[in-house]
């Protein structure tokens, strides 16, 4: 898991997972709710 880290001078807790194609950007989603810090594989 990430530490938070400071960018621009805001506090960071988190990623996004993102993939593009000829189409654009694509947030990857879940398609059900888990604990925040679950670990991604």
């Amino acid at each position: 898991n990430l530490k938070p880290a400071k960018l621009m001078g805001v506090v960071s807790n988190g990623m996004l997972l993102a993939a593009v194609d000829d189409a654009g950007p694509t947030l990857a989603t879940l398609d059900k709710s888990v604990v925040s810090g679950t670990p991604v594989r």
